[in-house]
């Protein structure tokens, strides 16, 4: 009710776009991170839902599973299955391979096997196939907001892959 009430003097929305989430590091617990993750995004879909939103994007993440026994996956998925009931006529689910960015210019920590992971994929960049290499922020949001402009009804999961061929 929180997030409607926060909401509440915007009126009438018709395409949200949800980039939220964390890592369980950085929530400090895997009750935190499913408190962001899944609660604050299933949240601010059913406000925009309330306000009238037909059309709805979401980063989620690849391999999201609600029957995943990777948590992190997991709560992707569950987060995935709660917000394709709220009856969005088009719905799109980013789901990404790992974010390259500038953590420090967003004063994030940075994260060294992070930083070592990107380093080794920008080198081996021609030998990765598309939707497992690195992909920046703002491809995602480039490709999110493109699929959502193209596609019809129904539900639809955009992989990285895709996203990469995206111009």
């Amino acid at each position: 009710m929180g997030v409607l009430t926060s909401l509440a003097g915007i009126g009438h929305v018709d395409d949200v776009f949800i980039a939220l989430g964390t890592t369980i590091k950085a929530a400090g617990s895997q009750a935190a991170f499913r408190a962001v993750d899944f609660d604050a995004v299933v949240a601010v879909a059913r406000a925009a839902r309330k306000l009238g939103a037909t059309r709805l994007g979401v980063v989620s993440a690849m391999g999201a599973d609600a029957h995943s026994r990777v948590f992190y996956s997991r709560v992707k998925g569950e987060m995935e299955d709660a917000v394709a009931k709220l009856g969005y006529t088009t719905l799109v689910f980013a789901r990404p391979s790992l974010l390259d960015g500038d953590r420090e210019a967003l004063a994030q920590t940075t994260r060294p096997a992070e930083s070592l992971s990107l380093a080794a994929m920008a080198l081996l960049k021609p030998l990765i196939p598309a939707n497992y290499r690195a992909i920046t922020a703002t491809k995602v949001a480039k490709a999110l907001l493109s699929a959502i402009n193209s596609a019809g009804a129904g539900v639809r999961a955009l992989p990285s892959g895709e996203m990469q061929a995206m111009r």
